[in-house]
């Protein structure tokens, strides 16, 4: 069994404004990098084997940190961790989205749940399956996170008052063939309700 851990990244500046970053490469900033030590600590006293990352600077900073603190290697870069694409709207605060796209408006260049849903899973179980038997430790973005846990839960987690917070830890995984969440937001999930539980269509 792979054990993985995932963290989304610290805080940025767009985080605090409540901008919507997507592939945008918006930095750490120093509440972002302090969230980071905090996880790390959180996270110490169990046995890790690596550290992996989305490219994008704001969560590999964050798997730097992480990865200095618990004295592990150089965090290793997965291109298909990236946060969902959200194309045009991509700077915009939420109200700006509403006004400018409202429901039933197709945003250009925004990804699909399906399309993250159907990347992230992929690269998570590839992932899994290159480092059996090993616990590691996934630094990506909340968009990634929900994506994962709403397929492992049949779209039942997260619910609307759920939020998957910067430097929050959220643990699953995998054996054979199947990846399952076990803990969200530091709460144990009911694993036979997951394996029964449809994928999100």
């Amino acid at each position: 069994m792979t054990h993985l851990a995932l963290v989304r990244h610290g805080q940025t500046d767009w985080n605090l404004a409540r901008r919507i970053q997507g592939n945008t490469d918006i930095p750490l900033n120093d509440t972002g990098r302090a969230e980071a030590r905090e996880t790390a600590e959180r996270l110490a006293g169990v046995r890790w084997d690596a550290v992996l990352t989305s490219p994008l600077s704001r969560a590999r900073e964050t798997a730097e940190i992480i990865a200095a603190a618990l004295d592990l290697p150089e965090p290793v870069a997965e291109p298909d961790l990236v946060e969902r694409r959200y194309g045009d709207a991509e700077g915009m605060d939420y109200q700006e989205l509403h006004e400018r796209f409202p429901a039933g408006i197709v945003v250009p260049g925004r990804e699909t749940h399906r399309e993250v849903q159907l990347r992230v899973h992929a690269a998570l179980i590839a992932i899994a399956e290159r480092h059996p038997g090993q616990s590691l430790i996934v630094v990506c973005h909340g968009g990634v996170i929900s994506s994962l846990v709403r397929h492992a839960t049949g779209g039942h987690r997260p619910r609307a008052d759920e939020r998957i917070a910067n430097g929050s830890v959220h643990y699953f995984s995998y054996t054979g063939g199947e990846l399952r969440l076990d803990e969200f937001n530091g709460e144990p999930v009911n694993q036979l309700a997951l394996q029964a539980a449809p994928e999100v269509p």
